[in-house]
């Protein structure tokens, strides 16, 4: 009888933590002027394994191997992945900052409008929302072409004689697409247990690939991996090469604020989506470099298998290494099915995107893209709106492969150019001394407003304080900055249309759009983050 109700007392226990927790990241929403409406089913676990699962840093290492390969050469993907992982941990650092300041799904254009100064609030917002949303949506098309083009490559090693068609990969990518969108919408309590399970297949998986390599793969010397360097797009120097090679390895990287975008369904999520965001990045880094070293040492003729398979050449590395077709297939197949979970995560992070800034009313059919599905809890609009613009971007692979790479090219240009933008603005807060913590704020008046005018940013539970803070800051602008700039260069110096980078002409492009309809429309619907519910405690304090 005494167990029993020392089980009961547990029980109860778990259950009042948990109740606590949520009325604390309820709190924590309503301060940012919102309210929650979706349920929080994602634990430090799930997330982590989201975080990871998007970004799949040792597969993408793996996938986008040749650009990194044909300008820096085998010394150049070490050297550029290191460079890469150190820029990416100082991103997400600032990232983390920022969303234990404010977890909300809005991310980034939530941030710049708090950071901003006051007259550029609204605008800096809105193109925040924009160059997000465009980044993301392009991240979502390029996860599925990627997937559904691997399979073809899986086809040309199991079947000699198949001949791929742009057609082919087209019905590939929306079967992915389908794919994604039912773990989606099927049931809000399935994603939550698939991130956490796919946690599982992303680190057994990785030894299942490595393990083979290193027992049965050819060996190469130490000399030609770190010292072996190539220029094959033709550029005038070696460092020049290497800078543009370098994008291979940061697409590897990219999507470290997915989980941010989930915030408002974490429980307790100023921590847990900071610890999951660095624990992620720890955790496929490592990986990530791992492979990469793998790969180069025990990869034989490199140049055998770009002629092979010249889009993946890393399915002949695997032939080449295990001797087998079989075994190759096996391996191989174990990267598509995790590129394939990672288009899952990419469509939920996407979708979230879409649904804040639908909610603060700075896209077209907001008031449509911002509902969210009283029995699932989940935005299922903004989810099925992503799919479809996927799926008819997918169309014009059918015409010019080359003109749908453009397109998703926009992925890294997009998110980074909003990262630099809430680093900048954070760097500008903390070198004036705008963010304060929770003690040094004035005292309230007894009705419960604000005695002073003047109200800081808090800090959240997580930061890099002081001097250290400020490095880091800087590191990361200027990082962000260089990834930018090298972002819109082409892989070759003979530019033709089959190889031009067309990511400067589609980002153009979608800031036209945005223009015209901010001009039209959204100037006079669209004031920043709306505020649902009041009083909003964490506000801009410039005059």
């Amino acid at each position: 009888m005494s167990n029993l109700m020392s089980d009961q007392n547990v029980e109860l226990q778990e259950i009042s933590v948990k109740t606590k927790t949520l009325e604390t990241d309820d709190a924590a929403l309503s301060r940012l002027g919102k309210k929650s409406v979706l349920k929080r089913r994602f634990s430090f676990l799930s997330i982590l394994g989201f975080s990871c699962t998007v970004l799949i840093t040792w597969e993408g290492s793996l996938i986008v191997f040749l650009l990194a390969l044909q300008n820096g050469g085998s010394a150049g993907v070490v050297y550029g992945f290191l460079v890469a992982w150190l820029g990416a941990i100082s991103t997400f650092i600032i990232l983390s900052e920022l969303v234990s300041i404010a977890p909300t799904s809005g991310g980034q254009y939530h941030w710049v409008s708090m950071l901003a100064p006051r007259r550029l609030q609204k605008v800096l917002s809105y193109v925040a929302g924009w160059l997000t949303l465009a980044g993301w949506q392009s991240a979502v098309a390029s996860g599925a072409y990627l997937t559904g083009t691997m399979i073809q490559g899986l086809l040309v090693l199991t079947q000699p004689s198949y001949v791929p068609q742009n057609w082919h990969g087209t019905l590939f990518v929306w079967a992915v697409l389908l794919f994604a969108v039912t773990i989606n919408i099927a049931a809000g309590w399935l994603l939550p247990k698939f991130e956490g399970a796919i946690l599982v297949l992303h680190i057994v998986g990785f030894f299942g690939v490595l393990i083979p390599l290193l027992t049965l793969g050819p060996k190469t010397e130490p000399k030609e991996v770190f010292t072996s360097f190539s220029n094959l797009g033709g550029w005038s120097t070696q460092g020049l090469s290497f800078c543009i090679g370098l994008m291979g390895n940061v697409f590897a990287f990219g999507g470290g604020d997915g989980a941010i975008h989930l915030s408002e369904e974490i429980q307790n999520a100023a921590i847990v989506v900071p610890r999951s965001i660095m624990t992620g990045i720890m955790i496929n880094g490592s990986l990530g470099f791992a492979m990469v070293l793998t790969v180069l040492f025990r990869s034989g003729d490199i140049e055998a298998a770009l002629v092979e398979n010249p889009e993946y050449p890393f399915i002949a590395i695997f032939k080449h290494a295990v001797n087998s077709t079989s075994g190759a297939a096996a391996m191989a197949s174990v990267v598509l099915c995790l590129s394939a979970s990672a288009t899952v995560g990419v469509l939920a992070s996407s979708s979230r995107v879409l649904w804040a800034f639908s909610r603060d009313k700075g896209l077209p059919g907001w008031q449509t893209w911002s509902t969210v599905s009283s029995r699932t809890s989940i935005p299922a609009y903004s989810v099925i709106a992503t799919t479809l613009i996927a799926c008819v971007l997918a169309l014009i692979n059918i015409g010019s492969a080359t003109a749908f790479n453009g397109i998703v090219s926009v992925a890294i240009a997009g998110i980074f150019s909003s990262y630099l933008l809430v680093a900048s603005l954070l760097l500008y807060r903390r070198l004036t001394g705008g963010i304060v913590l929770a003690s040094e704020l004035p005292v309230s008046s007894p009705d419960g407003s604000i005695a002073d005018e003047e109200v800081r940013i808090i800090w959240g539970p997580w930061r890099i304080p002081g001097v250290l803070g400020i490095a880091n800051n800087v590191f990361a602008c200027a990082y962000l900055t260089f990834v930018l700039f090298f972002s819109f260069w082409p892989s070759f110096a003979e530019v033709n249309p089959g190889n031009m980078n067309w990511s400067i002409l589609v980002t153009g492009f979608v800031a036209i759009c945005s223009t015209m309809y901010y001009l039209v429309r959204a100037k006079k619907t669209y004031h920043g983050p709306v505020v649902e519910v009041g009083p909003r405690y964490v506000l801009n304090g410039d005059a």
